[in-house]
């Protein structure tokens, strides 16, 4: 016997009920339930529709949906990851690496003749704060705005929005900038620690650059790839 499109909704209502917010996964859990359902009442065509659900939610443990969410977001983060290294090596291979080298050496220059060396570091680095949080802070306010208009969450969509753990670095690594910030003279004086630093900086700077402008502007070509059914959605 198969299901109706009545019952079809009714799981992904079910779905949704324990704390499955994405389409994606909720298209898949849909498709197991119903594979599951439809298999059982071969065996048992006595059962009811709720008997039958309960019964093959039970199979997904304790914490129900939770653990498909946590592999599936575990799977996803790691396509992200490899989607930022991908752009970051491309800042080091023929014709980008002039560029890394060439904002290196111009940041160097800068730091090397300037008698306002640290004030320039903590001024550039807290530029690069200011602009995490403006764009961490309009991301949020773009996903409660599709949340209330009832779109269609992706789960990949809220993983490249989110920025994964790299924009943690750029927060944590802040207080390396405090310490060489409070040893002046013992750092900046050093021209191989200038240009380390340099170096640093602008490794920085392409990482912002890639995370909250090269994947999002890239959002709907990976996400189509990902999910087949997305061209749908976005036309």
């Amino acid at each position: 016997m198969k299901l109706s499109k009545e019952q079809i909704d009714q799981l992904f209502t079910f779905t949704r009920q324990h704390y499955v917010e994405w389409y994606d996964l909720q298209s898949e859990l849909v498709d197991h339930l119903a594979n599951a359902i439809e298999a059982e009442w071969q065996e048992n065509p006595k059962l009811t529709f709720d008997e039958v659900l309960n019964k093959e939610f039970k199979k997904f443990g304790v914490f129900g949906f939770m653990d498909v969410v946590e592999k599936r977001q575990a799977v996803l983060g790691k396509k992200y990851n490899g989607l930022v290294w991908y752009h970051f090596k491309d800042f080091f291979g023929v014709p980008k690496i002039v560029l890394t080298i060439a904002m290196t050496l111009v940041l160097f220059s800068i730091l090397k003749i300037s008698q306002y060396s640290e004030w320039i570091v903590m001024g550039l680095y807290l530029i690069l704060i200011l602009f995490t949080f403006y764009e961490i802070f309009k991301n949020n306010k773009f996903r409660k705005e599709k949340k209330q208009a009832k779109q269609k969450r992706w789960l990949f969509e809220e993983i490249i929005n989110q920025y994964g753990s790299f924009s943690g670095v750029i927060i944590f690594s802040f207080n390396m900038f405090i310490q060489i910030f409070n040893s002046t003279e013992k750092y900046i004086g050093n021209d191989f620690w200038i240009l380390g630093l340099s170096f640093f900086f602008v490794l920085l700077v392409l990482l912002i650059f890639i995370i909250f402008k090269i994947i999002p502007s890239k959002a709907e070509e990976y996400l189509r790839a990902t999910y087949p059914e997305y061209k749908f959605e976005a036309t």
